[in-house]
């Protein structure tokens, strides 16, 4: 073997260039600036330039992802770890690599901190928001087939949407517009060729099936290689002090690779899972393969066949239908013949990376295997073994033994010594004052055979045109035992009056009060809310978070209670806000008979404005249809209590300040998100409350006119959840309670904001 010889000036010099960036050649706009720009277009009117900026927005995203990808391909295969066998040869490499990319990107896109884009702004692009606005816009500008093709585009992420439904409904009745406009502008080239390639199947049109199966997977693996791509670049030590992280050079590296391994091995998720669904489609590669074994053997081709269904063994050894394929197509041709290559090294890979994954693991102290996405923070002692389906959040100070299974959605916190046994497929986030011990079981994201099903065996829960994949086995669990559910218990207050319960209102814990609030503590209230809320504050920032044809505003009890104490409002106003809450809070505790304490969660004032101009043939809704502690699927009829949702709410309520505007009812559906079986009028002093999972998803009618206000309060029953405004909150009422003038305001204070009702 060649030896590499080093000298001090040229590892400086190699050094210096991985740390510097390169000067900046390229032009590209950052898309976080076009996209902003875009929607402060959209609330100008001026539609020409919504589209402009938009469609700037979405060919920049594309081209810095493309870059990325580009760019380390190029640099991985230029300076390769082959030779690498001494540490100087090892960081060699990974500095000239550095190198590589930092200058290849940034002749493409600039420097690379005008890409450093907030995780807002790309989870909107993840969500396909931008569409949203381009469907409005072009149909403004009576650009119709590219209006439905941004609505197609748009919807295809956003399933649950019922307005886009609409939408999309009529631009197929319009005339000017034909099937052809309606395409997914965002497809991803394996999945449509896959679907396309089932529906030829199923027509029993083989040999054209047989091509787009081979080009799906060809797509697929090309898409597998851009995806690990992304995964090289910075991840995330949330929570981590890095001025106190003093381990070690090797240590810090294992702990980077371990999270870019866990990225590229997540991969196999990303790539069958069709945007906008919550879980990957089962058995999808194998199925490839599946499907091609029988189309080669319809045309008998019985080589490929057999190469075909040797393939799909390797993700499903011993697979009885299979198994007995392989020895027909054998007899057939006299002999045998192996998967194909691809395949192999495929599997081959992916269980390389899982004995990594496992040592990497250990080096944290955590014992991973497949399927799983987690973070711990701990500081005590804790056993937990996670299992498939799991999404977890398990904060800890105290002795708990807790045994979760597939489909689950767990939040922990306690103070001590804590035993959790979950299952494969985890996303968990631990924090805990112990010693941490995590085990978790293997498995694959094929382990479901999901094989064809009808006379030529067609995938279960496909249709050829990739609707929904039903998760037959995915379960929804709750940690604690379900509370009785009861109802009817004294409203506490003796103007409170009851006018709905459940049953009138079509559900189960529900219920509609009157007259919780006077008349002058609304228009209070009212007022106290033009004062002190600011459009975006609980939605991150976005002035529409949920429809661009209305401004939200809000503030919380402590900003009222500080703006009281600094004498920007009325005290008296200020302190009406967390008395009204409070109120409700405990008419809440009361009526549904709880039998511990119900904690605040989370409160808001918050008012929704109609825009003025944008709402002509309006039909979507002020908030979509959504379940407050778990994800609603409307297609599989369930909701799923994981993450993001905020699975420790229990109750959630709405307290409403007016009724003089136009539409804003807040309605319950069924679980499909379309079939209403409630509505209420919003009017002052009402307030609706409910429990916050899927058995009751809501949602609220636009706003066509003018202002809809409401206090909107969300409980939980786990005081380790309380919201820390309120405890704060609190401190400061018994402080002024006291005639205290020593409270300390700690005006730095940012809570993440809630989704609203």
């Amino acid at each position: 073997m060649d030896v590499v010889h080093f000298s001090i000036g040229s590892i400086l010099s190699i050094t210096l260039q991985a740390l510097l960036l390169s000067s900046s050649y390229g032009s590209l706009e950052p898309y976080d600036l076009l996209y902003n720009n875009a929607v402060e277009a959209f609330y100008r009117n001026d539609y020409k330039d919504v589209v402009r900026h938009m469609e700037g927005a979405l060919r920049s995203y594309a081209e810095v992802r493309q870059t990325k990808v580009r760019c380390r391909l190029r640099c991985q295969n230029q300076h390769p770890f082959d030779s690498a066998s001494m540490d100087l040869q090892f960081f060699d490499v990974v500095l000239r690599r550095s190198y590589c990319q930092n200058e290849c990107i940034e002749e493409k896109v600039g420097t690379q901190s005008m890409h450093k884009i907030s995780e807002d702004v790309i989870q909107d692009f993840h969500r396909r928001i931008p569409y949203n606005y381009l469907q409005l816009a072009y149909q403004k500008l009576k650009q119709l087939d590219k209006a439905a093709a941004a609505a197609h585009t748009y919807f295809q992420a956003n399933p649950e949407s019922v307005e886009m439904d609409q939408n999309l409904e009529q631009y197929k009745a319009l005339e000017g517009t034909n099937l052809d406009h309606f395409v997914d502008r965002e497809a991803r080239p394996h999945q449509r060729s896959f679907s396309a390639g089932v529906k030829l199947y199923d027509n029993a049109n083989y040999e054209e099936a047989i091509s787009l199966f081979e080009e799906a997977l060809q797509e697929y693996y090309r898409a597998d290689v851009e995806c690990r791509a992304l995964c090289q670049g910075p991840q995330r030590f949330e929570e981590q002090d890095h001025v106190l992280y003093r381990y070690s050079l090797y240590q810090l590296v294992s702990d980077h690779f371990t999270q870019v391994l866990h990225c590229e091995h997540e991969c196999v998720r990303d790539l069958s899972t069709r945007p906008g669904r919550l879980s990957p489609m089962e058995n999808y590669l194998p199925l490839h393969y599946d499907y091609l074994q029988f189309a080669y053997y319809q045309l008998n081709k019985v080589e490929e066949a057999l190469a075909c269904a040797q393939s799909y063994l390797l993700f499903h050894e011993g697979d009885e239908f299979m198994t007995e394929n392989v020895e027909y197509y054998r007899e057939a041709i006299g002999h045998d013949l192996k998967p194909r290559e691809k395949a192999e090294w495929y599997l081959r890979r992916h269980e390389q990376e899982l004995e990594l994954l496992m040592i990497g693991s250990d080096n944290v102290h955590v014992e991973l295997t497949e399927g799983v996405s987690s973070t711990l923070r701990t500081n005590g002692n804790v056993h937990v073994e996670l299992t498939e389906g799991v999404s977890s959040t398990l904060r800890t100070n105290g002795n708990v033994h807790v045994e979760l299974t597939e489909g689950v959605s767990s939040t922990l916190r306690t103070n001590g010594n804590v035993h959790v046994e979950l299952t494969e497929g985890v996303s968990s986030t631990l924090r805990t004052n112990g010693n941490v011990h995590v085990e978790l079981t293997e498995g694959h994201y094929w382990t479901s055979t999901g094989g064809r099903e009808d006379s030529n065996r067609i995938p279960s829960g496909t249709d050829g045109w990739m609707e929904y994949v039903p998760i037959s086995e995915k379960k929804n669990f709750t940690l604690a035992p379900p509370q009785e559910l009861r109802e009817g218990g004294p409203l506490v207050y003796d103007s409170v009056q009851l006018i709905q319960n459940s049953q009138a209102l079509n559900g189960t814990q529900r219920v509609l009060l009157d007259d919780v609030m006077s008349v002058e503590e609304c228009a209070e209230l009212k007022n106290l809310a033009h004062t002190i809320t600011m459009a975006g504050d609980g939605y991150r920032g976005k002035m529409s978070p949920h429809t661009p044809n209305e401004r939200f505003e809000g503030a919380t009890v402590l900003k009222a209670l500080q703006y009281g104490y600094e004498g920007r409002v009325p005290l008296k106003s200020a302190r009406l806000f967390y008395d009204v809450s409070e109120r409700a809070r405990r008419i809440i505790e009361s009526y549904f008979l709880l039998n511990s304490t119900l904690h605040f969660s989370y409160t808001h004032l918050v008012c929704r404005t109609a825009i003025t101009g944008q709402q002509d043939h309006r039909n979507d809704l002020s908030h979509p249809i959504h379940a407050d502690n778990c994800l609603l699927d409307p297609e599989a009829n369930e909701c799923w209590k994981e993450a993001p949702a905020y699975t420790y709410r229990d109750y959630s309520a709405l307290l409403y300040l007016n009724g003089d505007f136009e539409g804003g009812e807040f309605i319950f559906t069924e679980m499909d998100a379309k079939t209403v079986t409630a509505q209420v009028k919003p009017k002052c002093g009402r307030m609706v409350g409910f429990s916050s999972g899927g058995e009751n998803p809501h949602g609220v009618r636009a706003v066509t006119r003018g202002q809809r206000c409401a206090v909107a309060l969300w409980f939980t029953l786990d005081p380790l959840f309380r919201e820390l405004e309120r405890l704060q909150a609190d401190e400061v009422v018994q402080a002024l309670d006291n005639q205290s003038s020593q409270s300390k305001w700690d005006t730095s204070l940012n809570i993440n904001p809630k989704d609203e009702l």
